[in-house]
């Protein structure tokens, strides 16, 4: 809902804060005091085109602001994210716009900058606009679709027919995935039977490479212990240094043996010392016997194997190269063969498994259809109801010759969708056997917004008006009519308002602003110096004051009173 409107330096008005409310507010005063000037501002608030004549004369910039109160589920928020554009669900919404004297413009979204096109977009949902010139909102075909179906309760018949659409794309995202695998395994066949055999031959299994890497690690530093080993024991003369040894003890018993038999006696110092010798030799023997014994025991005790350092190593090299061939990781070279082999023998069952998403392809489309149908034949009963409820609107509101249909057409294969297969629009004949147009290109003048007040009142009398959807405006509809007709106008603007729908109607006509809950007054004061426009809010007694001036003109008389207060109780 519109809350309020503040205006600064827009044309004839230099500052204007106004308070908007819920129901019907009627905007009078004599022709040219300025009405539009109000419109205009908001238009420029909503991102409409707007140029530097907007801008009063003196002030270097003019500034529109709408602010709006909307409902926290209101998706109207999720435009906002979509859009970058922080807001709390919680507080208002404010649209600003500053239009400089040399024409540029700036847009605002609760003081963040954007795009008049975002700002445009944004005003598009808050406000419909209704008048001579333009009927924003029904002028759109994009949008009689959806209003159609709200005024025939369209509802289950739309469910349907968005769930079936869902089955249908994902019946032909299922078939386009498994021709394009199958092409593809297919283009690949001879390359995919020959990675799969070299796959087959290497057996990877996951978490090899780590282990070989660990077992390689682990040779390699056997390798190089055995290494030390062997020239630990080469050092120490193997056998060759017990020989010398034996060698070398026999000898000094020998010496021992013919110092006795010379006569030495026992304890002659140099039998001591060849004794000593001898000893010592023997001691040395047993040593290096045990050294060299030591040494083999820790070379027998890795028990290394020259080969298996060399196949570690292949098998290592192997893996690592299949895994740059096929560009995966070396642990997952089995779930490669795997997927390898289902390809294959998705090749080989391609023909069943097309078969059958062609099956489940077509079933889709069949209760699409249907659904579709449905929806379609439906959506042509409601058009004949529309069409009849706008043309007996149409009646009350001077437009007895004009006609209303809701013109439903096929929309092309490729545009079908959730909510079905057909294009909806709006269309009106103004005289009996004039060929149906659209509402902009055959209406005109003040019939542009009368017709757009006999569909709103016609969809409100089905629920199609949502309380919660934009403000309406509509600008002098009773343009051209008055007595009966001007009392149809005001009592279908009631309606509206009734229904929870926010209207603002600009208007000269006694029998509508009588019907307004809410009554401004906008007025132009000033000398050839300096002319200003003012808004004033009306209380009751300023109220038959206003509708009584504009049921007599300049003179108000007591009758002219008293028929005013006679349109407001009625």
């Amino acid at each position: 809902m519109l809350v309020g409107l503040s205006i600064r330096d827009v044309v004839l008005i230099e500052s204007l804060d106004l308070a908007m409310g819920p129901g019907l507010t009627a905007l009078t005063g004599e022709t040219g005091a300025g009405k539009s000037i109000i419109l205009d501002a908001l238009g420029l608030a909503l991102g409409a085109k707007a140029d530097a004549g907007l801008v009063r004369s003196g002030a270097s910039v003019a500034i529109a602001t709408a602010i709006f109160s909307l409902p926290p589920s209101d998706p109207l928020f999720d435009l906002l994210e979509d859009k970058g554009l922080s807001a709390d669900r919680g507080d208002d919404l404010i649209l600003r716009r500053q239009l400089s004297a040399d024409g540029r413009s700036r847009a605002f979204v609760n003081d963040q900058a954007t795009s008049i096109g975002v700002l445009r977009e944004i005003g598009a949902r808050l406000v419909e606009v209704h008048g001579q010139h333009e009927t924003i909102g029904l002028l759109d075909p994009r949008s009689h679709r959806a209003l159609l179906d709200a005024f025939g309760d369209s509802q289950a018949a739309l469910a349907a027919t968005a769930e079936a659409w869902s089955g249908l794309r994902a019946a032909r995202e299922t078939l386009e995935t498994l021709e394009t695998r199958v092409a593809r395994a297919a283009a690949e066949t001879e390359l995919l039977t020959t990675r799969l055999a070299e796959l087959d031959r290497l057996g990877p299994r996951p978490g090899e490479e780590a282990e070989l890497a660990q077992q390689r690690a682990l040779l390699g530093a056997a390798e190089k212990a055995m290494a030390d080993l062997a020239q630990a024991r080469d050092q120490l003369g193997g056998d060759d240094l017990t020989r010398r040894l034996s060698a070398a003890f026999r000898a000094l018993e020998r010496a021992r043996e013919r110092a006795q038999q010379s006569g030495v006696d026992a304890e002659n110092a140099v039998l001591r010392r060849l004794s000593a010798a001898a000893d010592a030799v023997d001691r040395a023997l047993v040593e290096a016997t045990e050294a060299v014994a030591a040494v083999d025991a820790a070379a027998d005790a890795f028990e290394f194997e020259p080969t298996r350092l060399e196949e570690t190593e292949e098998r290592l090299f192997a893996l690592r190269g299949a895994a740059r061939k096929l560009g995966v990781a070396v642990d997952d070279l089995a779930a490669e063969r795997t997927r390898i082999a289902r390809d294959l023998r998705s090749v080989e069952d391609a023909e069943a498994e097309l078969a059958a998403a062609r099956k489940a392809l077509t079933a889709a489309e069949r209760t699409y259809a249907a659904a579709a149908g449905a929806l379609s034949e439906i959506r042509r009963q409601t058009a004949e109801r529309l069409a009849a409820a706008v043309e007996a609107e149409l009646k009350f509101l001077k437009l007895e010759r004009a006609q209303f249909r809701a013109g439903i057409e096929p929309l092309p294969p490729d545009r079908a969708g959730p909510a079905g297969v057909d294009r909806v629009e709006f269309q009106v004949s103004t005289n009996p056997g004039a060929p149906f147009g659209a509402l902009g290109a055959i209406a005109s003048g003040g019939e542009l917004a009368r017709f757009a007040l006999a569909i709103k009142a016609s969809l409100a009398q089905r629920g199609g008006a949502d309380a919660s959807g934009p403000a309406m405006i509509f600008d002098e509809v009773d343009q051209g009519v008055g007595g009966a007709v001007a009392d149809a106008v005001g009592g279908r603007l009631r309606r509206l308002a009734a229904q929870g729908q926010q209207v603002l109607v600009v208007t000269h006509s006694p029998q509508v602003a009588a019907r307004a809950d809410q009554h401004w007054r906008v007025s132009k004061s000033g000398d050839a110096a300096r002319i200003a426009t003012t808004v004033i809010p009306l209380d009751t007694a300023e109220r038959e004051e206003e509708i009584a001036r504009m049921l007599s003109g300049a003179e108000i008389t007591t009758e002219a009173r008293a028929a005013a207060r006679a349109l407001i109780a009625g």
